[in-house]
């Protein structure tokens, strides 16, 4: 019986093609927002071994943000130390250091965890569930065609976006064409993205020379940091361990082009996985390690740098990922871009489908995170210079030294654990007033403190108070209220938001709650034992639970140091934090028109 070809036409709000954890991040958020999304995927499964295991501070942070931390933290491996080794007098290697393996000193999770892609997909997975959404696969998209039309392109209520899908399991006899009418697509496809190459985005960048194979098993060694990240430079070529979850280990091992490469391609037929640990054998010599374990995953790969020349088309298809950036894997940044991509993107998708701001907002989109991903790519070129480069020897001076590699490793530590992303000024992060808070950065991530809740004494960590929940954070840091000057000035910033006008009510839709686009929060100078709740006005307190104090908590441990670290005197300040926890704009407390005009050139007015 031949195949029907009749067509069977759906509508979505976005249509995420890839459910890998770019993907999977933008779903997440989309589908808690409650935006209609549906997420089609070619590999009949998720992933089972291999492929991305590392996920850096900032990425704790923004998973936290979404409830997802507790499960990644408790099943993965975290990585507090990196030890480095050169090439000994001796022969072999020797250990010349030890150093923290994150150096961001703002960092709430001065760690790095390593769980397997597949596992950190299972909690994106398990997450989706919760909303009733599942991945749909194995789907292969055939073809995609946007509307020309201009009245449409600009209509966020129309779909302009038809995707054709061809469904690859299908039985003989039944359907398995679809077309697809969307509102937005994201291309979140990996390196070889379909999505991409149908567009005609072009990759700029070139490749390197140096060539890596990667092996994930259970070695038995006496190296003594087989639990810490390493950096090994050997005469052998260089190495990296990196600690796994439970006694796995994972080895990144330079390779000789002679090795690996027929007639300038990288011939993966010219290697195996016994390979891979003979030349690890060679590289940790005097040290011992044998593989008497089953080989859990491993591969090869020449590292590229490259980025994609636009992240959209007329910010109705977007490409995130792998597939609008590729660089090598030493720093651990693959996953974590490509996550922190679409934590960028959801959000501003939400506020544009719920008619909160024009489609002009997408545009931010492109210009934060491309500009990030070209200065990863500056940062991956150094790096990965210095990392396969030959170690400087008495017979090699002209090669890299450990102090080269440990400044550069201490130095682009920001960086690398992405407490450092900082987004340009844009109409998202208005710096006019910057100063008022010394030790914050408007586009920025809010930096974490504890703070005490004055209604009940608990202790808070402020970032958990800013959950990624599509809302903007006001934060008002009000100062001592106790001091008739500072709680006279405090209620006419009570006064001055609390005008028609004024953005609080002028961007809140009619029947809506008071707190559906703004989320305030009151931080006071004070003590616990004799701050109330109630001493702040009524409308920076829309719930109990709102009002904090910078004080210690009952142990005396933590706490006490918000105004203090963020560089806010006494004097108070507003600070604007997006939804996604960057830093959008700080005011004084007298300069309420200024945040007016900033949401003014964001949000739409709801009457």
């Amino acid at each position: 019986m031949a195949a029907s070809t009749a067509r069977i036409d759906s509508e979505v709000d976005v249509l995420i093609i890839g459910a890998g954890p770019a993907g999977l991040m933008c779903a997440n958020a989309l589908a808690h927002a409650g935006v209609q999304v549906r997420v089609v995927d070619q590999r009949p499964k998720k992933v089972a071994a291999g492929q991305a295991d590392g996920i850096q501070p900032r990425t704790i942070e923004v998973l936290q943000s979404y409830g997802l931390a507790e499960r990644l933290i408790r099943e993965g491996n975290q990585m507090h130390m990196a030890a480095f080794y050169n090439p000994s007098p001796k022969g072999g290697i020797e250990r010349i250091d030890r150093a923290p393996d994150v150096t961001a000193p703002t960092a709430r999770f001065p760690f790095e965890i390593t769980l397997h892609q597949g596992a950190i997909e299972a909690i994106f997975l398990d997450s989706l569930r919760t909303k009733g959404v599942e991945i749909d696969r194995p789907i292969q998209p055939t073809a995609i065609e946007l509307s020309t039309n201009e009245e449409e392109l600009k209509d966020p209520h129309s779909h302009p976006i038809k995707v054709d899908l061809k469904r690859l399991d299908a039985e003989p006899g039944h359907n398995d064409t679809e077309t697809v009418r969307a509102k937005y697509v994201l291309g979140a496809d990996g390196a070889h993205s379909w999505v991409r190459k149908t567009l005609g985005i072009t990759m700029d960048g070139e490749q390197t020379e140096y060539i890596w194979g990667v092996v994930d098993t259970i070695p038995v060694t006496n190296f003594p940091d087989i639990r810490n990240r390493c950096a090994i430079h050997s005469n052998n070529g260089s190495c990296m361990v990196i600690p796994r979850e439970g006694d796995m280990v994972r080895l990144y091992l330079q390779l000789a082009e002679k090795d690996v490469v027929t007639d300038g391609r990288v011939d993966k037929s010219k290697i195996s996985p016994e390979k891979l640990m003979a030349v690890a054998k060679k590289s940790l010599y005097p040290y011992e390690i044998t593989f008497p374990n089953q080989i859990d995953w491993w591969t090869i790969y020449i590292i590229g740098q490259r980025v994609a020349s636009k992240f959209s088309v007329h910010e109705r298809i977007f490409i995130a990922g792998d597939a609008c950036h590729t660089h090598s894997p030493k720093a651990g940044q693959g996953m974590n871009a490509s996550m922190n991509d679409t934590h960028n993107l959801a959000w501003k998708l939400t506020h544009v489908l719920r008619g909160w701001a024009s489609p002009d907002l997408l545009k931010t989109y492109e210009f934060e995170r491309r500009k990030y991903a070209q200065d990863l790519i500056a940062f991956d070129k150094e790096f990965s210079r210095l990392f396969s480069g030959k170690p400087r020897t008495e017979e090699n001076q002209d090669g890299v030294s450990h102090e080269q590699f440990l400044q550069a490793f201490q130095t682009f530590g920001g960086f690398t654990s992405g407490i450092g992303i900082h987004y340009a000024p844009s109409v998202l992060t208005n710096t006019t007033h910057e100063t008022v808070a010394t030790n914050l950065t408007v586009g920025m991530r809010m930096p974490p403190q504890v703070v005490v809740r004055a209604a009940d004494a608990r202790p808070y960590e402020l970032q958990d108070l800013l959950p990624a929940d599509t809302r903007y954070k006001v934060l008002i840091f009000a100062g001592d209220i106790t001091e008739e000057g500072q709680r006279t000035k405090v209620q006419a910033l009570e006064k001055e938001m609390g005008r028609p006008e004024g953005f609080l009510k002028k961007y809140t839709p009619d029947g809506a709650p008071r707190d559906a686009i703004f989320d305030v929060l009151s931080i006071c100078v004070g003590k616990k034992e004799t701050i109330n709740f109630t001493d702040v006005p009524e409308l920076f307190r829309t719930h109990w639970s709102k009002v904090l104090v910078d004080d210690v908590e009952i142990k005396g441990i933590n706490g006490g140091k918000a105004y203090e670290s963020y560089g806010i005197l006494k004097d108070g300040a507003l600070v604007i934090v997006r939804p996604d926890g960057y830093i959008g704009m700080v005011a004084p407390l007298d300069k309420v028109s200024d945040v007016d005009t900033y949401f003014k050139g964001i949000l739409k007015a709801a009457r």
